[in-house]
């Protein structure tokens, strides 16, 4: 659990840290879209370097972005192999029954795991240098055009505020339960598969059941203290768009039209 990566902030200040969240989550939406096309050997290489002179940029240790990296380690090699053993056309290079090793089923297969890498690093460089409060304040800044369409933008933003503020508390939880239960004797890392999820079940009912506890008594002090919802409501933490964060943005996109063009068909 102290490795979780999810809701965890290094303070810092470096040029990454220092760039307004809602610039950090608009890369990030772009980072996304724009590592599709990065379809071949030279835009790989290209996002790789860019990712890790961002990830340097950031002066957070490296270890922290390999540790963002393992809890998904099984989903990514799953999907590489699901991708090469499954994916047709190209020269055979292996076979066996139904199953197929292509050279163009190894290069999907790089290119799905290169993708999954890049994207976790960029994420990982997201949360560790966003506050977790300052994160749902840009999502809140970011959906406020929607409340023309009547869309309850202040509540979504108090949601994710909550949610990312009791990550690092339901952890905290989910330890001392899981240290009594070691103390009357359940083994979490023995038996097969069944009798391993058998097991979660004491960690599982527990942890509701003190999650439902704390979201009551939290609902009473906000109705306690005569919480309205956000009209009329000032902010403590306040953004500010600055010149670099423009910058940063423009830079973002002129990488992905250098990637447009260098593409493969």
């Amino acid at each position: 659990m102290d490795k979780l990566i999810l809701g965890r902030y290094i303070p810092g200040q470096s040029f990454i840290h220092r760039l307004d969240p809602r610039t950090k989550l608009l890369a990030m939406f772009i980072f996304i879209g724009i590592i599709f096309w990065a379809n071949n050997v030279i835009t790989n290489v290209i996002m790789l370097v860019f990712t890790l002179f961002v990830v340097l940029l950031s002066q957070i240790p490296f270890h922290f972005f390999i540790g963002g990296l393992k809890p998904m380690i099984g989903l990514i090699l799953f999907t590489t192999i699901f991708q090469m053993l499954f994916t047709q056309g190209g020269t055979v290079i292996w076979s066996f029954a139904f199953l197929k090793i292509t050279d163009y089923s190894l290069s999907q297969a790089g290119l799905i795991f290169m993708r999954f890498v890049l994207i976790i690093f960029f994420s990982t460089l997201l949360t560790l240098t966003t506050m977790p409060l300052s994160l749902a304040d840009a999502v809140e800044s970011l959906l406020k055009p929607l409340e023309r369409f009547k869309v309850p933008v202040h509540e979504i933003g108090l949601m994710l505020s909550l949610s990312l503020r009791f990550v690092p508390t339901l952890m905290d939880d989910t330890t001392r339960i899981m240290n009594a239960q070691r103390a009357r004797g359940v083994d979490f890392g023995e038996g097969n598969l069944i009798e391993r999820v058998k097991s979660v079940i004491p960690i599982l009912i527990p942890l509701f059941a003190s999650s439902f506890k704390r979201a009551d008594a939290l609902a009473t002090a906000m109705e306690a203290r005569g919480y309205q919802g956000g009209d009329g409501r000032s902010k403590f933490r306040q953004l500010k768009w600055q010149g670099k964060d423009s910058i940063s943005l423009m830079i973002l996109i002129g990488l992905g039209i250098l990637l447009f063009f260098l593409k493969s068909p």
